[in-house]
């Protein structure tokens, strides 16, 4: 396998932590963004001269761009680059305030799109690279109480899906990958939780809060496997535009889909009926 210079943001723990020691482990330079000097020294102490921290917020996006052009210029071309900062927030939609819904698509959807888009002019130059961003099964299905989260996910599916149409012309690859539930802190003390205030939701929304906290640390996921798998579609000539990771998340991903089938089958008679008698079909 040929060495490749990756970026990957929010390494401290979780997928991305998975990501970035699966890289190195084959041989890969690895930069990865922390959130405090800290994390950064523990992330730099698993391979020295390979693994590199940068200290980043990625809804900062000036600093975001500085990032990127200091590691192309001071390491090398990045061939790799996964946004993967990004957190959930829990609570019903009734319940999540404004300024929540807000800062969730700040971080996971504006965060994203500033490192991509620092990063594509060079890959674009060059005529080569892979983008990557970590969306979730919830970008292709939704559950209640999750109303932002999967808002968020699903907003970069449909851009991470147009930009991929965009820049196949220059060489570079673009892929969602979508995980189920993975043994990480995500659901666990990295979740925000909104506070419950309406009663009226309670028969439904308790039960899954409660059985998500149950869950969390015996997830199905292996984030070791994870890691495995995003190393190995960088190194295929196709990679896919979509990677759904673990078979809870293949199994709730084919469910949703295959409702929105029998929808549009379902009603395609009325859907028909909105047309002009001429038009020009797209």
């Amino acid at each position: 396998m040929r060495e490749q210079k990756w970026l990957i943001t929010g390494v401290s723990t979780g997928l991305g932590r998975a990501f970035a020691q699966a890289a190195l482990a084959v041989g890969h330079t690895v930069v990865g963004t922390v959130r405090s000097e800290k994390d950064l020294r523990a992330f730099e102490e698993l391979k020295p001269r390979h693994a590199h921290g940068r200290i980043l917020d990625v809804t900062d996006s000036d600093a975001v761009s500085r990032v990127i052009t200091d590691v192309e210029q001071g390491i090398g071309a990045l061939d790799v680059v996964i946004a993967n900062a990004g957190y959930g927030l829990e609570g019903t939609f009734e319940e999540t305030p404004l300024a929540e819904v807000r800062r969730q698509f700040e971080v996971n959807v504006l965060g994203t799109v500033a490192t991509l888009q620092a990063a594509l002019p060079h890959m674009r130059r060059r005529r080569r690279g892979h983008l990557m961003a970590v969306t979730s099964m919830g970008g292709l299905m939704a559950v209640p109480g999750m109303s932002a989260y999967c808002g968020s996910k699903f907003a970069l599916e449909g851009i991470l899906e147009a930009l991929g149409k965009e820049v196949a012309q220059f060489g570079i690859h673009v892929t969602a990958i979508e995980p189920g539930s993975f043994r990480t802190d995500w659901a666990g003390r990295s979740m925000t939780r909104v506070t419950r205030s309406i009663d009226d939701y309670d028969e439904l929304f308790a039960p899954i809060r409660e059985a998500r906290q149950k869950a969390s640390g015996n997830q199905l996921g292996n984030p070791a496997k994870a890691g495995e798998a995003v190393v190995h579609i960088a190194s295929v000539d196709q990679p896919p535009a979509h990677l759904v990771l673990g078979s809870d998340a293949l199994r709730l991903v084919t469910a949703a889909r295959t409702a929105v089938d029998e929808d549009i089958r379902a009603w395609e008679t009325l859907s028909r009926t909105t047309d002009f008698a001429e038009g020009a079909q797209l």
